[in-house]
């Protein structure tokens, strides 16, 4: 299981890689990448993307502390953000990724500036970013945004729901198939950054059956597996190795967000 390395937003390490899309067809298109944002009209996503600026996050950064203050709002485009529970002993269990579908800072929708949770960059990455103040500002307009966000709510409701009963009643290599689909799902490529121990601390497993996992999907030709790189070698071979929950889950954020991002 993964013990916490960062103890406050790393923000020198979460890079700008440009200026806000205003000025750049090239962000104007990673922005369509989030399926929240993509679900805005033509109108409303330019005004909203006018207060969004494009970061890379490594593994690790921080979006957000417990008991900190929520400061920034991250769409991702192609990377995936972790909220985690912090124990006692410094052990982080992760309560659900966020990838492309949905937004990290959902407190700060939900009238809150401070949360219990943890939010770090599980998967490195591509994000947009939208200050907090601005956020609150288009939520008061009661628009599009806020409608998206309330089924966003919904279907991130449903996926907290799943991957508890999933822990609970599936095998690891069930439980790591579909933590693997829903990433391969998140990044746009077969390739991804992603350490056994970080993967322990998403699964609530020692590295040792993370390991033991890992082996014998490399074994069966579904991943290949070397030094903190997976590639995702058969899709169709983990769809049929995972449980329920990945297709549960995958089918409703769709019901509720449309705009299918499936490989």
């Amino acid at each position: 299981m993964a013990k916490g390395t960062a103890t406050g937003e790393r923000a020198s390490a979460i890079r700008h890689r440009s200026r806000p899309p205003s000025g750049s067809s090239q962000d104007i298109a990673d922005l369509r990448l989030n399926r929240i944002l993509a679900g805005l009209s033509e109108k409303e996503f330019a005004r909203i993307g006018r207060e969004v600026e494009v970061v890379s996050l490594d593994r690790n950064d921080c979006a957000y502390v417990p008991r900190g203050r929520i400061r920034y709002i991250y769409f991702p485009l192609k990377g995936v953000i972790s909220v985690v529970t912090v124990m006692k002993d410094g052990t982080e269990l992760e309560g659900a990724t966020v990838g492309n579908e949905g937004c990290v800072g959902l407190s700060v929708f939900l009238g809150l500036n401070k949360t219990g949770t943890k939010a770090l960059c599980q998967v490195p990455g591509v994000f947009g970013r939208m200050k907090a103040e601005a956020f609150e500002r288009e939520l008061r307009r009661d628009g599009e945004l806020s409608h998206i966000l309330q089924r966003y709510t919904e279907a991130l409701i449903t996926q907290l729901a799943q991957t508890a009963a999933c822990n609970a009643a599936h095998s690891i290599e069930q439980r790591c198939a579909r933590w693997l689909l829903q990433t391969h799902d998140r990044i746009g490529g077969d390739h991804f950054v992603l350490t056994q121990e970080f993967l322990g601390g998403m699964l609530a497993v020692r590295r040792a059956g993370v390991s033991e996992v890992c082996s014998k999907l490399q074994a069966q030709n579904l991943i290949r597996y070397n030094r903190g790189q997976i590639e995702i070698l058969d899709r169709k071979g983990l769809e049929e190795t995972s449980c329920e929950c990945y297709e549960a889950t995958r089918s409703e954020f769709n019901r509720l967000l449309g705009n299918s991002h499936r490989r």
